[in-house]
C-alpha cells in the first residue's frame, strides 16, 4: 500500500477514536467544575500525563528542532528549556498553595485576593495570550498535512482547528485528560523510534558513533550550531538568559498550567504532577534538539522547514512513518485542546458569565466559549506570521501582566487592588509599546539603553515588580480576602 493512502487511513482511524474518547468523557460531565477541572479527582499519573501532553505539541515537536536545525542549539531558550524550566518552577513553588485556595481558573485567584476589577483585568490579559500558541499549534499541523497529503496551508489550518475545537468541546477537561494519555504514548514511541533509528544509521549500527559523527561534523563545518548562546550581535548571553526566564516565569500565570493543578485529586499530586511533567520535558525535549542537529547534519546550508517529517520520511519504513506521523499529530493535538479550553474557561467563567443578562448554563456557555476561540485563533493562524513568532509572543503577555501580581499575591505582604492593576497596566503597556515600534530590544532607539539589549518582556516584568511595590507601599489594602 502506498505510504500516503497508509497514512490517510491510520489518520481516519485515529480521529474516530479520538471522538469516541471525548463522547464517553462527555458521559462524566455533570458539572461545570466536571468540564472544567475534571471534578478535581486526577490522580498523580493522569495530572503529569495531561500536564506533559498539554505542552508537549508544536513548540518542542516541530518548531522548536526546525530552529535548531537552520539556527542552532540557542534556539532551545525558549522551548524546550524555558517550558521545560516553568513546569519545576510551578510544581516546586506554585502548585500546592495554588491547589488549596479550591479555585476553578487563574483570574479567580486575582478575585480572592485582589477584587473583581483585577479579576477582569486578568481575564482580559489571559484570553488573547492563547490565540497565538494555539494558531502555533495549527500552523506547524498544517505544514505536517502539506508535506505527507499536498494539503494547501489553509485548507490544513481550517482541518486542524476543526478538529481540535470539536473534541475539545465534547467533554472540556474530561476529553482532554483521557485522549492525552493515549497522545504521549504515540508521542514518545515515535520520537525514540526516530532518534534511535536516525543516529542508528548514521553511526553505521553504533548510536554512540552515530552521536559522535553528528557533533563531530558540525563542529568542524558548523560550529555555531553547537553553541548555546546567541551571537554578540543578537544580544549573547543576556538575551538568552531572558529568554529562558521568558519561557520559565512566561507561563506560570497560565490556565492551561494551572488548570490541571487544580484538577490533581490533592496538593501533594498537584506538586508532583508539575515536577514529573517538568522532568520528562527536558528528557524528550533533548530527543527533539538532537533531531534538529542531526538534519543540519543531513542538510547543511540549507533552510528547513517540518524537519522531522522530513527525517522520517529518510529513515523509517512507511509502517514507522505511520507511527511518527500519528505521533506528530498527537503531540500537537494535545496542545490544542488544552490550548483552547484554557482561555476558553476564562472567558466563560470570569468575563462572559458574569454578565447579569446571561442565561445559559455554565457548562453551554464554556462549549460557546471554546467555539469562539477555536474561531478567533484560526483567523490569526491564516494570517501569515510564522509559528515560532506566535508562540514566542504567546509567553510573554502573561508574564509582563501576570507573574508579579500572581507571585506577589501568594508570598508577598504587600497587597492590594491598586497595587495589582498598576502592575499590570504597566508591564502591558510596556510591551505593547515595544510590539508596536517593533523594538527588539528594550528602548531600542535610546544608544545608552538599547546598547545593553535588554529583553523588553523581562525589563516590562522588573518594572512592573517595581510599579506593585510603590503603589503597594503608597495605597491601603482592598484586595477580597
Amino acid at each position: 500500500m502506498p505510504l500516503e493512502n497508509l497514512l490517510a487511513i491510520s489518520l481516519t482511524i485515529y480521529i474516530v477514536l479520538m471522538f469516541a474518547i471525548s463522547i464517553y468523557a462527555q458521559s462524566r460531565v455533570k458539572s461545570v467544575e466536571d468540564f472544567v477541572v475534571a471534578g478535581r479527582r486526577l490522580p498523580v499519573w493522569m495530572a503529569s500525563a495531561t500536564l506533559l501532553a498539554t505542552w508537549f505539541g508544536a513548540g518542542p515537536v516541530l518548531t522548536a528542532s526546525t530552529e535548531v536545525a537552520n539556527y542552532g542549539v540557542h534556539k532551545a531558550a525558549l522551548d524546550p528549556i524555558g517550558a521545560g524550566l516553568c513546569l519545576l518552577i510551578a510544581g516546586i513553588f506554585y502548585a500546592k498553595k495554588l491547589w488549596q485556595m479550591g479555585i476553578l481558573t487563574i483570574s479567580d485567584f486575582f478575585r480572592e485576593k485582589f477584587g473583581e476589577k483585577a479579576e477582569i483585568f486578568s481575564a482580559f490579559i489571559l484570553v488573547p495570550s492563547y490565540f497565538g500558541w494555539i494558531a502555533a499549534q495549527f500552523v506547524a499541523l498544517a505544514h505536517v498535512l502539506e508535506y505527507f497529503f499536498h494539503i494547501p496551508i489553509p485548507a490544513g489550518i481550517l482541518c486542524v482547528a476543526i478538529v481540535g475545537t470539536l473534541y475539545t468541546s465534547l467533554g472540556g477537561m474530561w476529553s482532554v485528560t483521557l485522549t492525552d494519555a493515549l497522545q504521549m504514548v504515540l508521542v514518545i514511541a515515535g520520537l525514540l523510534m526516530l532518534a534511535f533509528q536516525a543516529l542508528f544509521t548514521i553511526g553505521s549500527g553504533d548510536i554512540v558513533n552515530g552521536i559522535t559523527t553528528v557533533v563531530s561534523e558540525l563542529e568542524a563545518k558548523s560550529p555555531e550550531k553547537l553553541s548555546l548562546f546567541h551571537s554578540t550581535k543578537d544580544g549573547g548571553m543576556l538575551m538568552w538568559v531572558s529568554i529562558v526566564l521568558a519561557g520559565s516565569l512566561g507561563n506560570i500565570p497560565g490556565q492551561d498550567l494551572m488548570q490541571r493543578v487544580f484538577a490533581a485529586k490533592d496538593a501533594a499530586a498537584a506538586k508532583a504532577s508539575c515536577i514529573i511533567a517538568g522532568v520528562s520535558y527536558l528528557v524528550l525535549g533533548a530527543v527533539t534538539v538532537s533531531l534538529g542537529l542531526v538534519a543540519s547534519y543531513l542538510y547543511q546550508g540549507k533552510i528547513l522547514d517540518s524537519i522531522l517529517p522530513l527525517l522520517a520520511s529518510h529513515y523509517l519504513t512507511p509502517v514507522c512513518t505511520t507511527i511518527f506521523m500519528l505521533a506528530v499529530v498527537s503531540a500537537v493535538l494535545s496542545t490544542i485542546d488544552s490550548a483552547i479550553l484554557a482561555p476558553a474557561t476564562v472567558l466563560a467563567q470570569n468575563l462572559v458569565g458574569k454578565i447579569p443578562q446571561t442565561r445559559i448554563s455554565a457548562i453551554t456557555l464554556n462549549r460557546l466559549s471554546i467555539f469562539f476561540i477555536g474561531f478567533a485563533t484560526y483567523l490569526l493562524a491564516i494570517s501569515g506570521k510564522g509559528a515560532y513568532s506566535l508562540l514566542e509572543g504567546a509567553y510573554s503577555l502573561t508574564m509582563v501582566g501576570l507573574f508579579v501580581p500572581l507571585t506577589m499575591g501568594l508570598f508577598s505582604k504587600i497587597k492590594g487592588e491598586a497595587a495589582a492593576l498598576a502592575a499590570m497596566a504597566t508591564g502591558v503597556s510596556i510591551y505593547f509599546c515595544h510590539e508596536m515600534m517593533a523594538w527588539h530590544f528594550f528602548l531600542e532607539p535610546v544608544e545608552a539603553v538599547g546598547a545593553l539589549k535588554l529583553s523588553p518582556s523581562l525589563t516590562a516584568t522588573a518594572c512592573a515588580f517595581l510599579i506593585f511595590v510603590i503603589v503597594g507601599k503608597l495605597c491601603r489594602p482592598t484586595e477580597a480576602s
